[in-house]
C-alpha cells in the first residue's frame, strides 16, 4: 500500500486569467480556477451537465510557465496533489478549503478545420 499517493489529474478550462504573485523571498505563485464538466442522462433520459470548480496553485518554475502560456478559457490537463487548509474567520468560525497544487500541465489545443 505504500505506492498510494496524494495525486489528482483533471481536464478542464481556466475560469479566468491566472493571478501571479511574487513574494519578497523570490518565490512565485500562480493561482487560477479550473472548471471541469461531466455530462450524464437524468432519470427522464435528458442530458444534463455538471460543472465543478477547483482552485489551482502553481509554484516556482511551474508558476512562471503558467504566467507565460495560460489564458482564460484554455483547456488543459493537469496533475497535482490535494492540499487541505484550515483557517479561522474574524468571528471565530472555523473554515476549510481544498486546493489543487499543480506539478505539471499540458495545454489541449484542438483546432477546428473546415471540411
Amino acid at each position: 500500500m505504500n505506492t498510494l499517493r496524494n495525486r489528482v489529474s483533471l481536464i478542464g478550462r481556466l475560469g479566468g486569467q491566472p493571478e501571479i504573485m511574487k513574494f519578497d523571498s523570490g518565490k512565485m505563485k500562480a493561482r487560477f480556477s479550473l472548471a471541469t464538466n461531466e455530462s450524464y442522462r437524468d432519470k427522464d433520459g435528458e442530458w444534463k451537465e455538471n460543472t465543478q470548480w477547483f482552485t489551482v496553485d502553481a509554484w516556482g518554475k511551474t508558476a512562471d510557465l503558467v504566467s507565460r502560456v495560460l489564458t482564460k478559457g484554455e483547456e488543459i490537463v493537469l496533475e497535482g496533489r490535494l492540499v487541505n487548509n484550515t483557517y479561522e474567520t474574524k468571528e471565530g468560525e472555523k473554515k476549510y478549503s481544498t486546493i489543487i497544487e499543480v506539478s505539471s500541465f499540458l495545454k489541449l489545443n484542438f483546432k477546428e478545420t473546415n471540411a
